[in-house]
């Protein structure tokens, strides 16, 4: 989620925080008493107090926090949905720990009025307070002064980003570039306001709050010599790299003890985002193994008893960072070819036998790879692995082909449910191939796996390019 910088008026904005995040326990204290009151019902006056104890450590626990940026991204409505979700939760352990150790702090009829009454009224304040905070940082005075010092591809783009984004409230006041507005080929929206030498100059007299210098890498002594020209203004600095004219791939700002770096060409699967692909695998793959055990074996028998040779036919491939594993398949040719010439497999084949003709047509010869996917050598879904000879082949033919092995290579991927299967003839076809394999590096989620697992299943028996 993208944050404001910093806001103006920042102490205003960390009261309304403040008093947003209060406002969930208070709600949940007062309700409780005006509720025993007015429906005369019993209470126990020990009791009581703990009870409202529990229900505010409760709900600071559970309650994400809040800063004063992600509110701006969040609609009211939703903002209340969440608050309730979080108190519903509450209100759920606090009965499950109350039937569980026969501690009735107060009657089972007066809890749950309570809750009913409470979760409305969190609704409405929630509400209420949720509008008049994004209003009041959305407003005017909270926006500050921004200019750009570099006048480029990414400094426009930038700048038509926060013009589209009210919620990072930044506002932009021009660019200061060293070319005319001739050579730089302006257009009638976007204003110069003068060269980078006048750039201090300007910043003081129109109290510009932020400066975000866009000046090519390669530029850096202009760099360091307009930094030390502003540091006799307050405005806040950045410096935005030109990174962006380089094909980036899972591009992400980082810092290694307190030196702040850039990925340019990363792998997708880190921290969390590494686990729930892994999760997803593990789970997959074991299910898949044991419910389609039977089949299995009837397929190896199929193997076995039609054709001489192996069942299972293992081929050293390439898998992630380039390492090489062994990869499982149901044999379905006549022949085991391994070794630093492999000729791929084509429509009429003649080393294709005609059981595995049908495995391969729906693709259940690569059932096998389920226990790569379980040994962690594979994923179910990624760039499909390729027979050592081919890469050592088209990695010298195609310009970035050895990038996607930054991933677990996978039985199934993104460049197959887009058609990218069989034969590649020409050049171009395993070009197609790896451009699709990039684009799955740069925009995976955990979502598209799910995708590409779905659209595999259902094109298995209707690939015409499978063979």
């Amino acid at each position: 989620m993208t944050q404001p910088i910093l806001f103006k008026n920042s102490i205003s904005i960390a009261l309304l925080a403040a008093v947003e995040a209060a406002v969930a326990s208070a709600a949940a204290i007062v309700s409780l008493y005006v509720t025993a009151h007015f429906a005369q019902l019993p209470t126990d006056a020990n009791g009581t107090p703990l009870l409202v104890a529990v229900v505010v450590i409760c709900l600071m626990l559970i309650r994400k926090p809040q800063d004063a940026g992600s509110q701006l991204n969040i609609q009211p409505t939703q903002a209340a949905l969440s608050v309730l979700l979080r108190f519903v939760v509450a209100v759920l352990i606090l009965y499950v720990l109350g039937r569980q150790t026969d501690i009735e702090l107060v009657t089972r009829r007066l809890f749950w009025m309570w809750a009913c009454i409470t979760t409305v009224s969190l609704a409405l304040l929630t509400l209420v307070i949720s509008t008049v905070t994004q209003r009041a940082l959305l407003a005017a005075a909270s926006n500050r002064k921004v200019v750009f010092a570099g006048y480029n591809e990414i400094s426009l783009t930038l700048a038509d980003r926060l013009e589209r984004d009210p919620s990072l409230c930044l506002k932009a006041s021009g660019f200061f570039d060293d070319r005319s507005p001739a050579r730089l080929g302006l257009d009638s929206n976007t204003h110069l306001n003068g060269t980078l030498q006048e750039l201090s100059a300007f910043v003081k007299k129109n109290n510009v709050d932020v400066i975000f210098i866009s000046l090519p890498i390669r530029h850096l002594k202009r760099v360091m010599d307009l930094l030390d020209d502003l540091r006799d203004t307050t405005a806040s600095i950045y410096y935005v790299p030109d990174v962006f004219v380089f094909d980036l791939i899972q591009a992400r700002s980082t810092e290694i003890s307190g030196i702040p770096v850039v990925a340019m060409c990363e792998t997708p699967f880190y921290g969390y985002r590494g686990i729930s692909k892994r999760l997803l695998d593990i789970v997959v793959s074991a299910v898949s193994l044991i419910g389609l055990s039977p089949f299995l074996l009837l397929i190896a028998a199929a193997v076995k008893f039609t054709s001489p040779g192996p069942v299972i036919f293992r081929q050293r491939r390439y898998g992630l960072d380039g390492g090489e594993i062994a990869v499982y398949k149901f044999r379905s040719m006549s022949v085991t070819e391994d070794g630093a010439t492999i000729k791929q497999a084509s429509k009429s084949d003649s080393r294709i036998t005609p059981v595995g003709g049908f495995l391969r047509k729906t693709s259940l010869d690569e059932l096998p790879q389920l226990i790569n996917v379980l040994q962690g050598k594979m994923s179910l879904v990624g760039p499909r692995p390729h027979a050592v000879a081919h890469n050592e082949e088209y990695r010298k033919l195609i310009k970035g082909y050895m990038v996607r092995h930054k991933v677990p290579p996978g039985i199934t991927g993104w460049a197959q449910v887009n058609g990218c299967r069989g034969e590649t003839t020409r050049l171009e076809d395993m070009e197609a191939r790896v451009k699709f394999d990039i684009e799955y590096l740069r925009h995976w989620s955990l979502w598209m796996d799910v995708k590409i697992i779905f659209l595999t299943a259902f094109k298995m028996f209707r690939d015409k390019q499978a063979y």
